[in-house]
């Protein structure tokens, strides 16, 4: 009796919660849409002052001042808004991290230390508390990393809308290195200076090493070989297919990685992190290779640095002709890719080029500039439309499209802010 009595309240509680739901989320969805009598920003094409922009089929159809709307588009009036193409992170854990701190909710990692094969992709989970709240910030796509050794596995680009990992996927794939140092890795690291050029020598024997495995096994694959998953997912990185995404930091591990990308004749890679590319902006620069570099919200790598290294690291990279994306290197505050974007821009690089480093730059690198990160006739609807700078806290996104999409403006921090502002039953005075 006391089992029934249980499984019939389990049963209504279960059902309560599942109206509940119900009752809170809210579907995105797809349609024809006129954003008239706005600002757009198109980033690549100038300032279109109010203006209108067609949404079908998932694309942007039609932008301008003399647009005709659409018989049975849905029409949002736009006068005191701006809209904006999706911003790109170019470096995170989001979709593969729940909580940090429990290992049962974490998926960016796996064993070994060279695993170029291991898909980040596969292991995104699309209904991760932290999607919703970053894409209301006005982010729609991001780089979701893999993290842990010397190659932790494969980072996929994806938007921050779909039921599974597949319908995310925005077209791009990388491979990440963790560029080894040869020097300490901060106050804590207490190695003897042996020690650290010890271990230096060691990874950069491992790397070539796999390099030299990589280019016979693309030479012989054709015979009778052992399948062997890591040398495979290599050979497309080797022959320049695949970008190679570098993490470097410090300044001894840039020059040396430069080296390296030089001797080795790469011709498809980035630099992500980069947080002393200020000391070598034109060494980057005369080497031609792309950076994506942050956190911007961040402390000086050295003691003796000034406090504002990390907010003008970018704009003296871009300055000295270096090509900067940004990246929040975050989860569950990728949502603040656009304040990272805004210290950028106030401390040197400005805020045409800070926009860009979110947008059309990243986009840009992977290789995916003819698909988003700017507002242009033919290209995928990630868009979101705002009270003002995207850049500023104050400023409020009122819609949001992905892949045509409108996705309502709501989230896990909305849904508690809303319940907690009029609490009811409330406290008694």
């Amino acid at each position: 009796m006391y089992s029934m009595k249980f499984n019939i309240i389990a049963f209504l509680l279960l059902l309560c919660t599942t109206f509940s739901v119900q009752a809170q989320v809210e579907k995105s969805m797809k349609g024809t849409f006129a954003l008239t009598n706005a600002t757009i920003e198109t980033v690549t094409k100038g300032t279109i002052q109010n203006g209108t922009l067609v949404i079908s089929n998932g694309k942007i159809t039609a932008l301008g001042t003399n647009v005709s709307i659409p018989s049975g588009a849905t029409t949002i009036d736009c006068n005191g808004l701006t809209i904006y193409p999706g911003m790109i992170d170019g470096g995170t854990n989001l979709g593969l991290v729940e909580v940090s701190s429990v290992s049962l909710t974490n998926d960016s990692r796996e064993l070994g230390d060279v695993k170029p094969h291991m898909q980040a992709l596969t292991a995104v989970n699309p209904n991760a508390t932290a999607i919703p709240v970053t894409r209301v910030s006005g982010v729609t796509t991001v780089i979701a990393s893999p993290t842990g050794g010397l190659i932790p596995g494969t980072a996929a680009l994806i938007n921050l809308l779909g039921y599974t990992p597949d319908q995310m996927y925005a077209g791009y794939k990388g491979v990440i290195m963790n560029f080894p140092s040869s020097s300490r890795g901060g106050r804590r690291d207490r190695r003897s200076e042996e020690d650290v050029k010890k271990a230096y020598d060691k990874s950069m024997k491992n790397i070539n090493k796999l390099w030299d495995q990589a280019k016979l096994f693309d030479k012989v694959r054709d015979a009778d070989t052992e399948y062997n998953p890591a040398l495979e997912a290599m050979v497309p990185v080797i022959k320049g297919e695949v970008k190679l995404h570098v993490e470097v930091n410090s300044k001894d591990a840039i020059l040396n990685a430069l080296k390296w990308i030089k001797e080795k004749e790469m011709k498809n890679v980035v630099l992500t992190g980069v947080a002393e590319g200020w000391r070598v902006a034109k060494e980057i620069a005369d080497a031609g290779i792309p950076v994506i570099t942050g956190p911007m919200l961040s402390t000086p790598n050295r003691a003796t640095d000034r406090y504002d290294r990390p907010y003008s690291n970018p704009g003296i990279m871009h300055k000295a002709g270096v090509t900067v994306a940004i990246r929040s290197n975050d989860t569950e505050n990728v949502r603040n890719l656009p304040f990272n974007a805004g210290f950028a821009a106030a401390y040197g690089m400005g805020k045409k080029a800070a926009l860009e480093a979110v947008t059309i730059v990243p986009a840009q690198i992977f290789g995916v500039a003819d698909q988003i990160g700017s507002l242009e006739v033919g290209k995928t609807a990630n868009l979101f439309v705002s009270t003002g700078d995207p850049f500023e806290t104050k400023t409020q996104i009122r819609y949001l499209f992905i892949n045509g999409y409108q996705v309502p403006i709501d989230s896990r921090h909305i849904q508690l802010y809303n319940e907690f502002l009029d609490r009811s039953p409330g406290v008694k005075k």
